[in-house]
């Protein structure tokens, strides 16, 4: 598959030391045939800005000096998935702004496809093998905007993760399927005190993920997995992690 030679082209080698760190974190974005470019655009480029969030910032800091590791991968169908960001350590301003500018100017490998949420989910529990890192915490932050329609189904490729310890937590952009976070609720996310966050569309995916990866950094435990149905709730829910 496409996934594993991006794989081989990026991990660390098999006898490197591993580097411990906090968290160990793929952000998954859909790149999907319903995600045109300007909805990839707005994702691409709110996950940029937010490693330059004070917030997000003050997150990263408070885990402490060895910081957290992250990759990002591009997913849509059974055999599309790339790593556009090798695995990268984030400990403070200059290396989340690093991070946040490869975010930024990464081309957008993954054109079109179908929506394979499982495939998507066994290739960033597979980008964790010999990435060079060893966290505390293992974590996949997956985003989209509609259910599975190919492939593996999304709940055994997330029961796989979570009996591995790696939490899988799911931010649903409602904008073409309202009920899409039920969906995710019941079918996607899963492991050690896993959440979902909801964006009503595209436009408000930057201060969806900003919330989120604070929340997901800090490791702050949620009160209640029923998922938020307005930007509004979402705001309210993510205060758990602190005043973004």
């Amino acid at each position: 598959m496409a996934w594993v030679l991006a794989f081989a082209s990026l991990a660390a080698p098999a006898d490197a030391r591993a580097e411990a760190v906090e968290l160990e974190l793929v952000l998954a974005v859909d790149a999907s045939s319903s995600v045109n470019r300007a909805e990839f655009d707005l994702q691409v480029t709110g996950i940029a800005r937010a490693f330059g969030h004070p917030s997000v910032l003050n997150a990263i800091e408070a885990v402490g000096g060895n910081g957290i590791a992250v990759t990002l991968l591009q997913w849509s169908g059974t055999d599309q998935q790339k790593l556009a960001v090798p695995w990268t350590r984030v400990h403070d301003p200059d290396t989340a702004g690093s991070f946040g500018d490869a975010v930024g100017v990464a081309p957008r490998y993954v054109l079109t496809g179908g929506t394979a949420i499982g495939q998507a989910l066994e290739a960033a529990l597979a980008a964790f093998e010999g990435n060079g890192f060893e966290g505390r915490r293992r974590a996949i932050d997956i985003s989209g905007d509609g259910r599975a329609n190919v492939g593996l189904r999304p709940e055994i490729a997330s029961q796989g993760a979570a009996a591995a310890g790696i939490t899988i937590n799911g931010l649903a952009i409602l904008n073409e399927e309202p009920g899409l976070d039920r969906y995710y609720l019941d079918n996607v996310i899963g492991g050690p005190g896993a959440f979902l966050m909801t964006a009503t569309n595209y436009d408000d995916f930057a201060t969806a993920i900003r919330r989120k990866l604070i929340q997901e950094i800090a490791g702050a435990p949620v009160a209640s997995r029923e998922p938020p149905k307005t930007q509004e709730n979402v705001e309210g829910s993510a205060q758990a992690a602190g005043n973004p």
